[in-house]
């Protein structure tokens, strides 16, 4: 028998899954079949890849391991156990202050666009635009990973690509496989990134969907809630998350109508542009926009992480 102790934040819904006794199959989730995720975590092994998650395991109420998801330390230990034991990945860390996002959701994002977009089963490798690779890089680790895909990873923050490029520097199996390249202009999403020459597969984006910093506030104040944290007037971002990475003027939807629009600039470049869409109500404009600019296939990939419901579109020309 499965009993589900549910905790929701604004990047992926947490589960806690308990397996009585007797019970002898691996727990399934709503997760992509090709996901690594899809299982309960199994933290004696997570700890063995990785001893200093040890401290924050702890029994919860229905007699099983988890951490508390809502302390950013416990987080980080988790995502570098998980980048170990899944991935190979060694040395991974993100600055503090900076995005640490939960790896299943990510991972979930590739499996899908990669299944809906058939890019695993092209004869040649598939390359990939990362807009807002983040100082985590955590995207283009999936892709290299699990599809042996190259990607090209693009941000505003100098901070996020030195990082990014010391993962790649030290873990040897992203040697060759992972370009960065600065994003000088703030207004800008493809422009000054995709070359003329440059033919990519795809383009994905992961992109700010609140529209001002009091969003931001009042947004980490309800997950806070979710998490069980005590009330607090500054509630700690359990994931981090700079400026850039959480918010932009004019919200996700003005992000989105920008990203469309550039794409048309780049029509031959890039095979499918994508972009995670968080909030339902910001499709219909979405789609509004890309008929006034001419796409002509257009898809809505829905990815369901535990009980949140969120999606993808994609669209070409």
């Amino acid at each position: 028998m499965l009993r589900i102790n549910h905790r929701v934040t604004e990047d992926i819904a947490f589960f806690d899954f308990i397996q009585d006794e007797g019970d002898t199959l691996p727990i399934k989730t709503t997760l992509h079949q090709k996901n690594k995720h899809r299982e309960r975590y199994n933290f004696p092994e997570l700890i063995a890849a990785h001893a200093d998650l040890a401290p924050f395991v702890r029994v919860n109420n229905y007699s099983d391991d988890s951490i508390d998801f809502s302390y950013p330390d416990a987080v980080m230990a988790l995502n570098k156990a998980l980048l170990i034991h899944f991935y190979g990945i060694k040395n991974w860390s993100v600055p503090k202050g900076f995005l640490c996002p939960p790896i299943p959701g990510r991972a979930e994002y590739i499996h899908r666009v990669a299944e809906a977009l058939e890019l695993f089963n092209s004869n040649t490798k598939t390359h990939c635009l990362d807009i807002g690779v983040g100082a985590n890089c955590i995207y283009p680790i999936v892709g290299v990973i699990d599809y042996g895909w190259t990607f090209v990873g693009s941000d505003v923050e100098e901070t996020s690509l030195k990082n990014a490029q010391y993962i790649i520097d030290e873990n040897p199996i992203l040697n060759n496989t992972i370009e960065l390249r600065k994003q000088s202009n703030r207004s800008n999403i493809f422009q000054g990134i995709i070359h003329p020459d440059d033919r990519f597969d795809l383009s994905i984006c992961n992109p700010p969907f609140h529209g001002s910093q009091a969003e931001v506030s009042a947004g980490s104040m309800r997950k806070a809630k979710n998490l069980g944290q005590k009330k607090t007037n500054e509630p700690v971002l359990n994931f981090g998350g700079q400026a850039n990475e959480l918010w932009c003027e004019g919200g996700e939807i003005h992000f989105l109508q920008t990203m469309i629009r550039e794409s048309v600039l780049f029509k031959t470049n890039c095979r499918w542009f994508t972009t995670l869409v968080s909030k339902q109500e910001n499709l219909k404009p979405a789609y509004k926009t890309l008929k006034a600019v001419g796409a002509s296939d257009v898809k809505t990939i829905e990815m369901q992480l535990g009980n949140k419901v969120s999606r993808i579109l994609a669209w070409r020309f």
